[in-house]
């Protein structure tokens, strides 16, 4: 008879259990060894008590009685399928076992009736996160984050929180770097212990030397086996120490609110990496622990200049006849002020690369990029110039910022101030507050000023000889020219690109023209390949998150290998319907090396590729994928690639000699 107090659940039916054998079972939660024996029908819980074997992957075993036993698979232990007593010499070693009745062929089986959540540590820190702004996750959950992902699943369903299930914890963290340099804010990246935690390094690497806010949430192995050298221990602490400014284990004795609000904090006020790493048995421990706020424990993030360092830019600057603006990823929130004064005392405005966008190349003012993905314009009016206001920008070796006596430098990072040389001005002070506070004493521009009508020749100049380079086409593949100006064209003016390393990034920062409010997103510092497409997962997740970037068109872009460093998180694209466009450059080499192998006299060696079709890989993982093999067919397969709703993917076939 049905005991009505008790929640019957199905399991399967008859026929997908033989006699004789054993299976696992999932009932709500609860994992049951499922078995068929002697006509009987038996379940009990699935996890031996040694060393919580599955016991459902086990065997029937007939004892020299006769008696059936269900052998554990890892190291035999027996129990009696009908009470869950092993035959003698375990103590303490019973299972649990569940009534089973089969209804119509249906095997059910009786638990208790569900009890409440009780909430746990993992519940009180994710509930942290959340009040302090994270919203987004991209992870894998496995055996040693069990606990952590359960509380991060409740939260997904209280929507206080979206999850991104990814292929491989290089690409989450990639795609977590580029959310954070988007957005300014920090998403989580949810591994487990040992490998799953060191396959975020190179991401996590991105992030901080790009000034980027990230989360890495690790799991652990239990407390009481840490150190000793238990399977997929690591010593976590000491492999994120350099990379993350905050990096804690979350214990017993922790304060969890606590923990989890000063990793927000590092994250989001230092730019940074910050690490939380949670043992297997802490994960569940409960917790009537209030959940952290940041109320009262951020201030206004407004830095103003002393007024002698504000007199010595405002002089240098209504004293120059030829000044120019030099804008660096630091700049990002002040784009308005900046044309605002570019168009005030007549400057020039160039950016570097990783600035690219943030002023865009149709404004009158506009140089381009400096450097070596750059424009021949920006270097000449920079050579020309006889005052630079350097806003946000490193002088890094990559930069390709001209050392001149008259410079300014303005950045909120006073380490960053002069770094690398001496600057005849350097003003601490974040850039929007500067630029405010100098804006009304710089004396406008004279009538006689040529730098803007010399900056349009200049372009007119630039663009046929862009133009030009198309004749350099001789049938072995679409010139980069070709691709990016066509990309060009046919993008929003609000798209948010997000770019490998290779020559397909020098050919995009050379050829395309931004516009509008388009923003870049690129692995500035590190350079590291396999970027592109992990960083467009990254920025869509953005799009959805915050108001502000919502409905923008994400477009990433790399070459061959760069796509095949994390080709299978296209499906993840695919599974989250994801609205991502990616251009790929697929010249059969890594173009960029055998490049450099040529320029430094080395053989060109070991730098060719065996790819499939990667247009028809798109198709096979469930997107939108279109090969492109003539110049021709490019704006009619971009253009359809644009519409999809979905992930989309243009493999184009290019000369690798034509960058």
């Amino acid at each position: 008879m049905t005991d009505t107090k008790l929640d019957w659940i199905s399991v399967g039916h008859i026929e997908d259990l033989p006699e004789g054998r054993v299976k696992t079972v999932t009932a709500r939660t609860t994992s049951i060894c499922l078995s068929h024996f002697d006509g009987q029908w038996a379940a009990m819980n699935n996890h031996c008590p040694h060393q919580r074997g599955p016991l459902g992957e086990g065997t029937i075993e007939k004892g020299v009685d006769g008696k059936c036993w269900i052998r554990c698979p890892w190291h035999g232990w027996d129990f009696d399928p009908i009470t869950g007593a092993p035959p003698g010499g375990h103590e303490d070693s019973g299972q649990t076992v569940y009534p089973v009745e089969v209804r119509d062929g249906e095997i059910f089986v009786g638990l208790e009736p569900e009890k409440p959540h009780m909430r746990t540590v993992t519940d009180t820190m994710l509930e942290t996160l959340t009040n302090w702004g994270v919203k987004s996750i991209f992870g894998m959950v496995g055996h040693s984050n069990l606990g952590l992902s359960d509380a991060i699943r409740l939260a997904v369903g209280d929507k206080k929180l979206r999850y991104y299930g990814i292929r491989h914890e290089g690409a989450g963290a990639f795609a977590a770097s580029a959310y954070g340099k988007l957005s300014g804010m920090p998403a989580g990246c949810l591994t487990i212990a040992g490998p799953g935690a060191t396959n975020l390094m190179t991401g996590m690497w991105d992030a901080k030397v790009d000034r980027a806010p990230v989360l890495a949430l690790t799991g652990q192995v239990q407390t009481q086996v840490m150190g000793p050298g238990a399977f997929q221990d690591i010593d976590l602490r000491s492999a994120f120490q350099a990379v993350a400014k905050f990096s804690q284990p979350v214990l017993d004795s922790s304060d969890h609110a606590e923990l989890a609000a000063l990793a927000c904090k590092t994250a989001i006020i230092d730019q940074d990496v910050a690490h939380l790493i949670f043992p297997d048995d802490v994960q569940t421990k409960p917790s009537d622990q209030a959940a952290g706020q940041p109320d009262g424990r951020v201030a206004p993030a407004q830095i103003s200049a002393p007024a002698e360092s504000l007199q010595a830019a405002i002089a240098m600057l209504n004293d120059a006849k030829r000044p120019m603006i030099v804008v660096g990823h630091g700049a990002m929130d002040a784009r308005d002020q900046i044309m605002e004064l570019a168009e005030h005392i007549g400057a020039t405005v160039a950016t570097t690369f990783k600035a690219k966008g943030l002023v865009p190349d149709d404004h009158t003012h506009a140089a381009g990029v400096m450097g070596r993905s750059g424009t021949p314009i920006a270097s000449w009016f920079m050579n020309e110039a006889d005052a630079l206001l350097v806003l946000g920008a490193s002088f890094s070796n990559h930069t390709g910022i001209t050392r001149k006596e008259n410079t300014i430098q303005v950045d909120r990072d006073r380490m960053q101030l002069g770094k690398f040389h001496a600057v005849k001005v350097p003003v601490w002070s974040d850039i929007a507050t500067f630029l405010d506070a100098v804006r009304p004493q710089l004396t406008p521009v004279a009538k006689g000023n040529t730098q803007i009508k010399e900056l349009s020749e200049r372009w007119s100049a630039w663009r046929a000889e862009k133009q030009s380079r198309l004749a350099e086409e001789h049938g072995q593949g679409v010139h980069s020219y070709a691709i990016f100006d066509t990309l060009g064209r046919l993008v929003p003016d609000d798209t948010i690109f997000a770019v490998d390393v290779g020559n397909n990034t020098y050919s995009f920062g050379r050829y395309l023209e931004t516009k509008g409010n388009q923003r870049v997103l690129m692995s500035g510092y590190l350079g590291s390949i396999g970027f592109g497409f992990p960083a467009g997962m990254g920025a869509w997740a953005a799009t959805q998150d915050f108001e502000h970037l919502r409905g923008r068109r994400v477009v990433s872009i790399s070459g061959d290998g760069g796509f095949g460093q994390y080709p299978m998180d296209f499906t993840t694209a695919v599974k989250y319907g994801m609205n991502i466009t990616h251009i790929l450059l697929h010249n059969g080499q890594l173009g960029k090396i055998s490049k450099e192998q040529r320029s430094g006299e080395w053989p060109v060696w070991e730098t060719d590729l065996v790819n499939p079709s990667f247009a028809a890989f798109a198709r096979l993982c469930g997107g939108h994928g279109v090969k492109v093999t003539q110049a021709s067919e490019l704006e009619a397969a971009i253009a359809e690639a644009l519409a999809t709703d979905g992930p989309s993917l243009v493999e184009i076939m290019t000369d690798a000699e034509l960058v």
